[in-house]
């Protein structure tokens, strides 16, 4: 298939390639975990698109693909979350991608559970995943990212142990519906571009956010 996406990837009419970069921490202990939504959306979309995750590159679990015409490159580090930037700055490098070309989809406690952005940059709002990542980048931090809300903890419960925590039954199912709504954004982004996607799909979520964002989920 590397030989495929290299002979597609480079005629002179081809889409430019996409990297799409799912944060979590590899193992059992981790799966399901509020902190590991980055890893689901890599998974859910491989699936949808029939892409196998069946590689190992730049330290990350890896596939390849496309869809349409436009090539795609699928990774989850496995560095543990606050080293994320050690596999994704070397795949970047590796495929000599702009930025602009690199979504990364991670856990954000400032949105509530299942609700999700797409923005074309931003910071790293004390997220260790993405601070490693925009270090990674060369301290850039403009590049998309697909924000996935988990809510925030309950009370004074300390948040590392949130993001550890598996969602219970309520919230699993937000996120569930999440997932699929991020893969038709997906989709989206690679047939339209990023504005026209973020756009549309933002809208659609700021509705969301205004009907789930009150209701209880831990």
């Amino acid at each position: 298939m590397f030989n495929t996406i290299s002979r597609r990837c480079f005629c002179t009419v081809a889409p430019r390639p996409w990297l799409f970069v799912g944060l979590g921490n590899p193992g059992d202990k981790y799966k399901g975990t509020r902190h590991n939504v980055g890893f689901e959306m890599i998974d859910a979309f491989a699936e949808s698109q029939g892409i196998d995750m069946n590689t190992v590159h730049c330290k990350a679990i890896f596939g390849k693909g496309f869809v349409g015409e436009v090539p795609v490159f699928l990774a989850k580090p496995q560095t543990y979350m606050n080293l994320s930037g050690e596999s994704a700055g070397p795949l970047a490098a590796y495929y000599k991608l702009p930025l602009n070309q690199v979504l990364v989809f991670h856990d954000d406690m400032n949105l509530p559970c299942g609700v999700l952005r797409l923005q074309d940059k931003g910071g790293h709002g004390s997220h260790k995943g993405l601070k490693s990542v925009i270090y990674h980048f060369r301290d850039n931090s403009e590049f998309p990212r697909l924000r996935i809300g988990i809510g925030k903890p309950p009370g004074q419960m300390d948040p590392k142990a949130f993001l550890l925590q598996k969602f219970n039954v309520t919230a699993r199912q937000r996120i569930d519906e999440a997932l699929h709504e991020g893969i038709d954004a997906l989709k989206l982004l690679l047939s339209k571009g990023l504005e026209v996607s973020a756009k549309r799909f933002n809208k659609e979520q700021k509705y969301k956010h205004l009907r789930v964002q009150t209701l209880p989920v831990w």
